[in-house]
């Protein structure tokens, strides 16, 4: 099973692509970011997360996606942004027939790592020990990606966990 876990944003959307044949091991196919300046009004920054997107889904096939929950905090105009943002992964992924499941971060990196307040760097260094990767070829970004991608294996790959399964979208 080929899972894209993506974290969204305007500006800075991680992804990750893992392997997985069991709940037990997986493998990182790639990881990284899909960057917008912040010189670059929002249509063209959801152009180039969508070409993004589409770009990965046609590169690795991913049997489904895995996306972050948005969290809605106080500023009303940063949540639709990212609601744009999902928008723009949601329809590429429905253009590829990739089904989505959402993950809060919280469940995902507990799930995933055992600790849902944990930071982006502890999941670096974990996913470093994990698969022997330099820790330096890890952006950041893309490591709330991965937890989300290992937390649907987790999950899809365990018949006892199948109540824990993301919301599909």
């Amino acid at each position: 099973m080929i899972i894209l876990g993506i974290d969204p944003a305007i500006r800075t959307t991680g992804y990750g692509v893992i392997r997985t044949e069991s709940a037990a091991r997986f493998e990182i196919l790639d990881c990284g970011i899909i960057a917008n300046s912040a010189k670059l009004p929002h249509t063209e920054c959801l152009r180039r997360i969508a070409g993004g997107i589409r770009e990965l889904s046609g590169a690795f096939t991913p049997d489904c996606a895995s996306i972050e929950d948005p969290f809605v905090g106080r500023n009303a105009s940063t949540a639709i942004i990212l609601g744009m943002a999902r928008g723009a992964i949601l329809t590429s992924l429905a253009e590829a027939s990739i089904p989505a499941y959402s993950y809060t971060p919280r469940s995902a990196k507990r799930m995933a790592f055992g600790s849902g307040s944990a930071t982006k760097e502890q999941i670096a260094t974990m996913i470093a020990a994990e698969t022997g990767i330099e820790i330096e070829k890890l952006p950041l970004d893309s490591t709330d990606a991965i937890a989300l991608a290992i937390c649907h294996a987790l999950v899809a790959l365990r018949p006892g966990l199948s109540a824990k399964l993301g919301k599909l979208l």
